[in-house]
């Protein structure tokens, strides 16, 4: 009688493992096609954290491009090199940072006018408005996987990201 006792205590060892790893690769599957679908990252520190869009496009002046911009920020603890990240906006207008670091725990904003790039404030060197007061911000890492997206309708924003 101890061969069986031993043999189902086996088989129901053997099926408590199988129903574990089932359980573990369940959710991961899940959450893999979850991210191939819509080619999102599956978690990131780096964010869309706030957005100034333009008004109609009548101030095209260098002052005014510079009110326009949006805030890329790293919630994350290291710094992160944003090297090939871009920003685009529903029109397919992009941006692409160059070689820049960005902090731990802080921002800058991607300003849409001309000016002095600094570890706060970077500039596309634009002469039109980007971001207009319907429109959507898209951050995308340098692989192209989609990090964070937020639109507006000219009275609030709408987190899709």
């Amino acid at each position: 009688m101890s061969a069986s006792l031993a043999t189902r205590r086996f088989v129901a060892a053997l099926l408590a493992a199988g129903s574990l790893v089932g359980a573990a690769a369940l959710p991961a599957s899940a959450d893999d096609h979850r991210r191939d679908r819509d080619h999102r990252a599956a978690h990131s520190s780096i964010v869309i954290s706030d957005v100034q869009y333009g008004t109609a496009g009548r101030d095209r002046s260098a002052r005014a491009l510079n009110r326009e911009w949006v805030e890329v920020e790293n919630t994350g603890r290291r710094s992160v090199n944003l090297r090939g990240f871009t920003l685009t906006d529903r029109q397919g207008n992009r941006y692409r940072f160059g070689d820049f670091r960005l902090d731990g725990r802080s921002t800058v904003r991607v300003h849409t006018g001309q000016g002095r790039d600094t570890h706060r404030d970077v500039y596309q060197d634009r002469r039109h408005q980007i971001w207009d007061e319907r429109d959507s911000a898209t951050l995308r890492d340098n692989r192209g996987n989609v990090l964070d997206t937020d639109s507006w309708d000219g009275r609030r924003h709408h987190r899709n990201g």
